[in-house]
């Protein structure tokens, strides 16, 4: 296989997110920050990966939606995936707060490529947290697991207060989140809204790529429309019949959206009503490259289309949960806002 063809099979098999070089590296330099205490301080802006103050990646547009007309009607409080995927050195599984390469990844790929979705109609606040490391989500002592994800929320705790008491200014929320965002999310919903005075300024919430147990929740619902406001939509994507190994044990034991639909019934939607994927080239939207469905609690998928999509042979779209959908959730986005505030 010569090298031209591998960084292709590459590029296409990593959707958003791998490529031939590492793009990172030349970003770093902006992140000259230092925390003396090694915590974040969430007064100062550079703790914020996104931040309606400061010009950030999440203000990108793809090519096609430069002439949209944008406001900011509402908040989104965004909670990035896992970008600690590195060999964690020392024992440190919580990220450092400072490390320039941790926050040059994440503000380069998923607060581009995801936190973006919701700018059209809301001003975007993703706070930088010390993140757990990829490999504690398959260390089998618990304890010693939840103690690293203690860490996380807690900075996430921190920063949701901090915007609370110095931006909301009971302005409508919206939660948005991925993967370990979306682990953080759910702590963050049933701690603050559920059954709280801030459940009446959610729109919506979108915790993405994380399970979301059927008996988790009380007073918070899933979406089962478009228009439904205060409730929650999430999905995991993956190939139709396939299941992965470390979610066999669920036993379907999670709510699923459409989000084609907003629906949680299991009708399969073609991809016909898709209305544009984001990939790895920002600038572009890809018309009807996937469909959905729900089986199993996850929402499975077609094999999409895509330029080169022949050589994707992944059957796990967990990366793509968000980009596969960019449109259909922006659109929802505005509807859900525009709901809430008939109300």
């Amino acid at each position: 296989m010569t090298k031209s063809f591998f960084c292709l099979v590459m590029i296409v098999s990593g959707v958003i997110l791998t490529s031939c070089s590492d793009k990172y590296l030349v970003h770093t330099s902006q992140y000259d920050f230092k925390s003396e205490s090694g915590s974040p301080d969430y007064n100062d802006i550079n703790y914020w990966a996104a931040h309606p103050w400061k010009k950030d990646p999440s203000d990108s547009l793809p090519g096609a939606l430069l002439k949209e007309n944008r406001d900011s009607l509402a908040d989104v409080f965004f909670l990035h995936p896992t970008t600690y995927t590195k060999r964690a050195e020392d024992g440190k599984m919580n990220a450092a707060i400072d490390d320039n390469y941790i926050n040059a990844k994440t503000d380069y790929s998923t607060i581009l490529y995801q936190a973006s979705v919701f700018n059209q109609h809301a001003r975007v606040f993703a706070p930088r947290y010390r993140q757990a490391n990829i490999s504690t989500f398959f260390n089998k002592n618990k304890e010693e697991a939840d103690s690293v994800f203690d860490i996380a929320y807690t900075d996430i705790k921190n920063a949701f207060e901090h915007y609370l008491a110095n931006w909301n200014n009971n302005r409508p929320i919206i939660i948005a989140s991925h993967s370990q965002g979306s682990r953080l999310a759910l702590r963050l919903l049933k701690e603050y809204f559920e059954e709280k005075p801030l459940q009446h300024q959610l729109v919506a919430a979108y915790t993405v790529g994380w399970s979301v147990p059927k008996d988790f929740f009380t007073s918070l619902k899933m979406c089962e429309d478009p228009l439904q406001t205060g409730c929650i939509c999430s999905w995991r994507t993956v190939r139709q019949n396939y299941i992965p190994l470390y979610l066999k044990n669920e036993n379907g034991n999670s709510f699923v959206t459409n989000p084609l639909t907003w629906k949680t019934n299991d009708d399969y939607v073609s991809r016909k009503e898709n209305k544009g994927s984001v990939l790895l080239n920002f600038s572009k939207v890809y018309k009807h490259s996937a469909g959905a469905g729900i089986q199993n609690g996850l929402l499975w998928i077609k094999k999409p289309k895509f330029p080169w999509s022949f050589l994707y042979a992944r059957r796990n779209y967990h990366i793509a949960d968000i980009n596969l959908y960019y449109m259909n959730i922006r659109e929802n986005v505005e509807q859900r806002v525009n709901a809430f505030n008939k109300k």
